[in-house]
């Protein structure tokens, strides 16, 4: 694989595949400041790390202030290899992919997208799109699948109704259908009065083009729910395409 070349952007971020286990850690780090101490994840943390056995076969994408900088973003990815050496997606443990058997081999699995708070709204998840685009570019392989995590502070109503509302748009066919392995119990969450906003995630997969797999499973250890996406690089919106030059 070619290397990411290191990207400037406003305010001298910059992005690019973690190269050095220092960069692995300060991207846990983050991790750890998003998720356990500031979104009250349990059962994951480990000396300010928020980290798992995943970790070690992923490559993670980090965009930094600068070219030694703190991390303010990062993304990891784990490729059709790593996810053969540690035997499994992530997502298995959420979800049954039976169904997605016959594309394994070109899945690529995204995770753990998470954005400093003083920094969200801003380039720094186009920036980890853009490297992701490359990655893609370089490997080959055809398929994304990731998943997007709605908070369960209200009991679960904005992703039955985040749900609801994609399964009338964007939900995959039959073929490409998954099962949550914990399922949110959407026929006892009341709508919500309006519409809420797409978390800016779930918004970006969608314009780039994803699908929806299916229902969201319930992880309890992170206090959220997860909506299942699948993303066709060859089907990649055009607009996508032009960004990212795939």
């Amino acid at each position: 694989m070619t290397a990411i070349a290191e990207a400037d952007v406003a305010a001298e971020l910059r992005v690019c595949v973690a190269r050095t286990d220092e960069e692995v850690a300060a991207a846990l780090r983050l991790r750890h400041q998003v998720f356990v101490q500031e979104l009250g994840a349990r059962g994951t943390a480990e000396a300010g790390l928020e980290c798992d056995a995943f970790d070690a076969h992923c490559r993670h994408l980090i965009v930094r202030e600068g070219p030694r900088g703190a991390v303010v973003g990062t993304y990891r990815v784990l490729m059709p290899q790593g996810a053969r050496a540690i035997g499994r997606l992530y997502a298995e443990g959420e979800f049954d992919l039976g169904r997605l058997a016959p594309i394994r081999d070109d899945l690529v699995e995204l995770g753990r997208a998470c954005v400093r708070a003083d920094h969200r709204g801003g380039p720094v998840l186009m920036l980890l799109w853009g490297a992701l685009s490359a990655l893609l570019a370089d490997s080959g392989h055809r398929y994304l699948i990731g998943c997007v995590s709605v908070p369960m502070a209200d009991g679960g109503r904005l992703a039955a109704d985040l749900y609801r509302r994609l399964a009338d748009t964007h939900l995959a066919g039959e073929s490409l259908r998954v099962w949550p392995r914990a399922r949110l119990p959407l026929e006892t969450l009341a709508p919500l009065p309006s519409p809420a906003p797409l978390p800016p995630l779930l918004k970006g997969y969608l314009r780039a083009g994803a699908r929806l797999l299916g229902e969201p499973h319930h992880d309890a250890d992170f206090g959220c729910a997860d909506l299942p996406l699948l993303l066709n690089v060859d089907a990649l919106s055009a607009r996508y395409r032009r960004r990212f030059g795939v």
